[in-house]
């Protein structure tokens, strides 16, 4: 499967900017969001991009045939092992990703998009520093809200929702079909699984590294699976037991205790 490739400007990133994840990185509740403090920090965040015109926010994409069988997903033929909930909740299945693909045939997107580290590393002020790294932080986010809504829309990529019409800010309540889970998040917990999505998407072609834990450098990159499935949603796989761990380091094929390293906070 061919994978592609993008490269973004911030002034054509600025309109996906979700500011409300900006805003709590500079600790401003959303009820002062529009108090003087906040406009005269976006205002000033603003002018940063401005001045940064020429930077660019690198994304893949690559779009798999995939089919889910149990709890695991085959893409382009690689077993990706998931997670389930095991939390009991009544009227309300347990959920794995999974679930969202066909195990008679379907499609999957793999994603990525990365800011490089010298666009967050611009100033020894601590001030301006924190600055850029949390505008890196939402220009890579910025970037797979924008990819996203592409692969959406047009068919060269997926294209399985083409009539879809929304503005960037719209797109922050996520009115679309589909979901795009990041590694980390709370529906795909093991970091591990970068080490997958890289085999199939080389993730080194937009500068992203991963250290031997799975983290990425630079820090603001962003990585996951894109689901089409209407009926996706997100969700926490939450607490695990010890035969789930057990089964997943089987399938994983590793030993239990480095996945227990991994999923300490689900276990």
């Amino acid at each position: 499967m061919k994978i592609f490739s993008f490269a973004y400007t911030p002034s054509q990133l600025l309109p996906y900017i979700d500011w409300s994840y900006f805003f709590h990185s500079w600790g401003i509740k959303p009820a002062q969001q529009s108090g003087a403090e906040a406009v005269g920090l976006r205002a000033e965040a603003v002018a940063m991009l401005a001045d940064n015109h020429k930077e660019q926010v690198s994304a893949l994409f690559r779009l798999c045939d995939a089919c889910g069988v149990d709890d695991d997903i085959y893409l382009d033929g690689e077993r990706l092992p998931l997670l389930r909930q095991q939390h009991c909740r009544p009227d309300a299945p347990n959920l794995c990703l999974s679930d969202f693909v066909s195990p008679r045939g379907d499609k999957v997107g793999l994603f990525a998009t990365s800011v490089s580290a010298d666009f967050a590393e611009k100033s020894d002020d601590p001030y301006i520093s924190m600055m850029y790294q949390t505008l890196a932080d939402r220009l890579a986010e910025a970037a797979t809200s924008l990819l996203h809504s592409r692969v959406r829309t047009c068919k060269e990529l997926w294209g399985y929702s083409p009539d879809e019409q929304f503005t960037p800010q719209e797109l922050n309540a996520e009115p679309y079909i589909g979901i795009r889970p990041a590694v980390g998040y709370p529906s795909l917990p093991d970091q591990t699984v970068i080490f997958t999505i890289d085999k199939l998407l080389a993730l080194g072609e937009i500068g992203i590294a991963l250290t031997p834990n799975g983290a990425m450098h630079p820090h603001a990159s962003v990585c996951g699976l894109m689901f089409a499935h209407p009926a996706a949603k997100y969700f926490s796989v939450g607490k695990i037991s010890d035969e789930q761990l057990r089964d997943y380091a089987l399938r994983c094929g590793v030993p239990v205790e480095e996945k227990r390293k991994f999923l300490a906070a689900n276990i």
